[in-house]
């Protein structure tokens, strides 16, 4: 079972489950999922769910956890932080999770986590990525994906290598706690660097004319616009930019990609470059390239869009986590597992997951270290830098 730590791995090579009555078989441990399967951020949140499904197949195809088989428990948290605390309270009151992962966005996942200490339930936190979320002590709250802060600062890395360099950047971010909080730790970067920050336009998660927006930044003298929001938005944002003949150099933050425009391109020749933390094209590349394969395989069965495990790996690598740390405590009850999040050393499909103490003195949220890659797409095709 690649998903195990390398220690336990030879010892469940040998592992068989133990014959079970038929009431003890039909036991399941339950996971909570919330996502945002409808509303302006329902692709990633679709993919992300994908994910999670391939894990759940892939636990449960290898002996399941404490000799049982997981079972998700999927709900739509609609693109909307009320709804996402509705979806929480459902999964926690009702369906009586153990623990949750979810909820995408930074806005979504915020509003959740005063549930998460009310009822104490964990979370594991995929996609989210606004330093709220670990600093705000919350002792529930156990993160997968990077801050906004280790997104910048792993891109610092090779800022310096652009030819043409760059030397002033403008803004385009959704109008929430994931984009506002991203350009504020990519300004900190560039700056340190010596890059002249200038203009910052924003966009509702909703909007799909940005034909204002892009017009302000056309003449602002910039030579790159970092550009951050979902893969819906990213695609617009990108072929309008393109239509309006914008020649700065387009930079995505967050993970997103614009996988639409794989199969319908912008203008001819027009280049945008995407700061990923999965690249389908270069399983190769990835730390443990034989998990990243079982990821990859599942996807390839279910006949999804290749672009779409740029997201799809969060789920997967989410629930491998949840399972090993249920595994590790023995039980599926909530302060267990939670404990158990501190101990989880997971090879996952972006690479080593392991959480580090964030946030304040006895109340630290927990943070892994994720690989990050940059990718660019042209005229359809994507080349990983």
């Amino acid at each position: 079972m690649i998903w195990r730590t390398s220690k336990s791995l030879a010892a469940c090579i040998g592992f068989t489950m133990f014959a079970a009555t038929s009431v003890y078989a039909q036991e399941t441990i339950k996971i909570g999922v919330t996502e945002p399967l409808t509303g302006p951020v329902a692709a990633a949140g679709t993919y992300v769910t994908h994910g999670a499904r391939i894990a759940a197949d892939y636990i449960n195809q290898n002996g399941g956890v404490l000799g049982k088989k997981i079972q998700l428990v999927i709900e739509d948290n609609k693109s909307n932080p009320r709804e996402a605390v509705n979806s929480v309270e459902k999964l926690i009151l009702k369906d009586k999770v153990p623990v949750m992962m979810g909820a995408w966005s930074s806005t979504f996942t915020l509003a959740i986590m005063p549930k998460l200490v009310e009822y104490g339930v964990p979370l594991v936190v995929e996609a989210a990525s606004s330093s709220k979320i670990t600093t705000a002590g919350n002792p529930w709250v156990f993160r997968t994906s990077p801050t906004s802060a280790m997104e910048a600062q792993a891109f610092s890395k090779v800022v310096d290598s652009y030819n043409p360099a760059i030397k002033k950047v403008d803004f385009l971010v959704v109008n929430n706690d994931w984009g506002l909080g991203a350009s504020v730790e990519f300004k900190k970067m560039l700056e340190a660097k010596g890059i002249a920050v200038g203009r910052t336009e924003t966009m509702t998660p909703d909007m799909t004319d940005l034909s204002a927006q892009l017009a302000a930044l056309k003449g602002s003298g910039a030579d790159t616009i970092f550009v951050t929001s979902g893969s819906e938005q990213l695609t617009l944002a990108i072929r309008q930019a393109g239509e309006q003949r914008l020649t700065q150099r387009i930079l995505t933050t967050g993970g997103a990609f614009p996988e639409q425009l794989l199969k319908t391109p912008g203008p001819k020749g027009y280049v945008s470059q995407h700061i990923v933390f999965f690249a389908p094209w270069a399983p190769e590349r990835a730390k443990h390239p034989a998990v990243a394969k079982a990821f990859m395989d599942g996807w390839k069965t279910r006949d999804l869009e290749l672009a779409g495990q740029i997201e799809g790996f969060r789920g997967f690598d989410g629930i491998l986590t949840i399972a090993e740390a249920i595994r590790i405590a023995g039980k599926a009850e909530p302060a267990a597992i939670r404990d158990a999040l501190w101990k989880v050393q997971v090879q996952g499909a972006n690479g080593d997951i392991a959480f580090a103490k964030v946030g304040p003195a006895g109340k630290e949220s927990g943070q892994s270290t994720p690989n990050i890659y940059v990718v660019e797409l042209k005229d359809g095709q994507v080349t990983v830098k």
